[in-house]
């Protein structure tokens, strides 16, 4: 349940969204291990199954008749102009790391995000296969529910999360997508000085690293993730005092008609953001790699 502490602005799209999360993961644990139909979808080069079709389905569903005025931009859902016009959208991302989803491994999540004024100012993210739950809103903090027969702050609640404080580059744990590695990657890593990393499929998992503590950095070069797969963990790692822009350190845009997050993402503990965008500059200047 949501601290009391946390009531206020937000309090009710907060308490809508865990509800449906949960309720989404539970959804989508029907199918998991199991007989999977995947398919290919052309437009992004992605992979995607019945349960990320089902699973939104029934987000959408909830919030559509739970929110009437807002837009949503969902993953699985035919875009429209509607959103376009609404100051409040939803961004939901029913199964996030699909890859991960089908492999087995554990490391996918229910995300759901709202953006007000194409600001992320809410997020929840639930990993169906932990039972792990973080959620965070603007002004109320990040926290995260574990499964009660191993959180060792079962009897107290949810827990507040905060980033490390660490700031020495070198010193610095990579969250690193499992599939998405190429050379240019191996060598932003070099001019880092990075040594420790650890591979997951979500971006929303990769985001429960960081406020865990786990890991301080993870960076996305490509312009091929989208605005539901960094919203919600956006406003998680805000609230914990990380930090997410893009690779030159400008702010993502949210409910845009591209949906494409095209010049990149870092995500940081937050007191090394900056030194980790001048560390990058000159070496996206030697590939090449334009900001649109």
């Amino acid at each position: 349940m949501l601290q009391a502490s946390l009531k206020g602005e937000y309090e009710r799209e907060l308490r809508v969204a865990i509800d449906l999360a949960r309720t989404a993961g539970a959804l989508a644990l029907e199918y998991y291990g199991k007989l999977l139909r995947v398919e290919h979808k052309a437009e992004f080069d992605e992979p995607v199954t019945q349960a990320d079709r089902v699973v939104n389905e029934l987000i959408v569903g909830r919030l559509q008749k739970t929110f009437p005025e807002d837009g949503i931009l969902a993953e699985e859902s035919v875009d429209t102009d509607r959103r376009l016009s609404r100051a409040r959208a939803w961004m939901v991302d029913p199964l996030d790391g699909t890859k991960g989803f089908i492999a087995g491994t554990g490391d996918f999540a229910v995300q759901i995000g709202l953006a007000d004024r194409g600001e992320s100012v809410l997020g929840v993210l639930y990993a169906p296969a932990t039972d792990v739950l973080y959620w965070a809103a603007r002004g109320h903090g990040a926290w995260v529910e574990r499964p009660l027969e191993t959180a060792e702050t079962s009897s107290t609640g949810p827990e507040r999360l905060r980033v490390s404080t660490r700031t020495e580059l070198s010193g610095m744990r990579l969250a690193e997508s499992r599939s998405h590695r190429g050379p240019r990657m191996d060598t932003v890593v070099r001019a880092l000085g990075i040594s420790e990393e650890v591979k997951c499929h979500s971006v929303g998992i990769k985001v429960g690293l960081i406020v865990e503590r786990q890991c301080d950095l993870y960076l996305h070069l490509s312009g091929k993730t989208k605005q539901w797969d960094t919203c919600a963990p956006e406003a998680v790692l805000s609230e914990a005092g990380g930090r997410m822009t893009d690779l030159w350190g400008e702010p993502l845009s949210y409910n845009t008609p591209d949906v494409l997050n095209r010049n990149g993402i870092v995500a940081t503990n937050g007191v090394a953001h900056t030194a980790v965008i001048e560390r990058i500059r000159p070496v996206l200047a030697g590939f090449g790699r334009p900001r649109y």
